[in-house]
């Protein structure tokens, strides 16, 4: 295969570095704002401690390690097709990895205090292996892109993608594992969390990284061959389904379970926002709509249709990460299990919470500053392949132009 750089010399490309540019700004003014104000400025109080830079922070994390799902069809599972999409798989997984961590970073209070994070360690806390795991993907998967893009090292281009493959499995086991550890709380209180984590990481960085090459392919004259979208979309149509088998996984699991039964009904019926936002946005449009518009006759040819699913994929997982975060904390903690305990500070009232401007700011700023260096990267170095049209994938054209079996004559 043969790759290019982006040119990058088009009003169009410079505009969209322009606006990228300007809500990275927006989201370090509203961190500053922040910063000097106090959390008093946001909708965050003591009953709801992670609000929506979290909420970003921890999708672009998982994110991050299921974009990186393309580059392992082609190492680890050994798919000739997704071999000319491994670069920008990498490229897409740090950058958009270092996104959701400026958010992480920036939505802390204390950012100077980062040193004392890293240096002093309480190994019983999830977070504190989270620094590991994160740093040493990014590492890892620098090593990744280094062994596909020097020749005479691409043959160690698979062991690579072993390790970054069982590496992204570890990560997003600890972020699932940060909620599942909670015992504390009745809606994070679950071993399931972390393989849940994983399926979302998959369907989330796969609808993530169909919008990047589709508009990639638009904005760059680059060839996009239909095989390739269809197996993309397909992948992302099974990764939704296991995504929400696993919720009602969850659920059910939960309903056995007497402890958690406030949760449950606080969540399927009289939570409110958080109700509607499960049933609404996550299992409706980011999970059925989705799956109807990838496998019905009707939508399956249009790339359009194709787009807005991945796009609902992305909006679903957010509203259930919203849910997962935002709601658990919303929901009264239980001090006693089986006892009734009275006081003057909030014992059994569901927390209110409203994003401000500036939490919001912060959650677009990260998520920009992804997508621009995703921007910069692209017009530096050959991440993109040349063309993605069928005839030109290894392996797929040969099968393309194969003759199919004929049926015999009847004797």
């Amino acid at each position: 295969m043969e790759y290019r750089t982006v040119e990058g010399r088009s009003a169009g490309y410079y505009g969209l570095l322009a606006l990228l540019a300007m809500l990275v700004l927006l989201g370090l003014a509203a961190a500053h704002y922040m910063d000097v104000e106090g959390h008093r400025v946001t909708g965050m109080h003591n009953q709801i401690v992670w609000g929506t830079p979290h909420v970003f922070a921890v999708f672009l994390i998982i994110a991050a390690s299921g974009v990186l799902n393309v580059a392992s069809m082609a190492s680890v599972f050994g798919k000739t097709m997704y071999y000319p999409l491994a670069r920008l798989s990498g490229l897409l997984a740090i950058t958009v990895l270092i996104g959701g961590l400026a958010i992480l970073v920036l939505d802390l209070g204390r950012p100077d205090r980062l040193v004392v994070a890293m240096t002093y360690y309480n190994f019983k806390s999830i977070f504190a292996w989270n620094i590991f795991l994160y740093t040493g993907f990014l590492v890892v998967v620098v090593v990744y892109l280094w062994m596909m893009f020097e020749r005479r090292m691409n043959r160690y281009s698979t062991a690579i993608g072993y390790f970054a493959f069982i590496w992204r499995l570890v990560l997003t086991t600890g972020t699932g594992s940060i909620f599942g550890f909670l015992v504390a709380r009745q809606a994070y209180d679950a071993a399931i969390m972390a393989p849940m984590f994983i399926v979302m990481s998959f369907a989330f960085g796969t609808a993530l990284f169909m919008l990047v090459l589709m508009a990639l392919s638009r904005g760059t004259d680059l060839p996009l061959g239909e095989v390739v979208l269809q197996r993309l979309r397909n992948l992302l149509g099974i990764f939704v389904a296991t995504v929400l088998y696993f919720v009602v996984v969850y659920n059910i699991t939960n309903l056995y379970a007497t402890e958690h039964h406030g949760w449950q009904r606080f969540l399927l019926v009289d939570g409110g926002v958080y109700t509607v936002l499960f049933w609404v946005a996550q299992v409706l449009f980011g999970g059925l709509v989705p799956l109807a518009l990838f496998f019905l006759p009707a939508f399956r040819g249009s790339r359009a249709w194709t787009a807005v699913g991945a796009v609902l994929v992305i909006l679903g997982g957010l509203a259930q990460i919203y849910v997962i975060i935002v709601g658990g904390q919303a929901y009264p903690q239980v001090l006693f299990p089986g006892m009734d305990v009275h006081s003057k500070f909030f014992d059994g009232v569901v927390g209110r919470y409203t994003p401000s401007f500036p939490e919001i700011a912060l959650g677009l700023g990260g998520t920009a500053f992804a997508l621009l260096l995703v921007l910069l990267a692209l017009k530096i170095l050959p991440f993109l392949p040349a063309s993605l049209a069928d005839k030109d994938i290894p392996g797929l054209a040969v099968s393309l132009e194969r003759p199919q079996p004929t049926e015999a004559a009847p004797t």
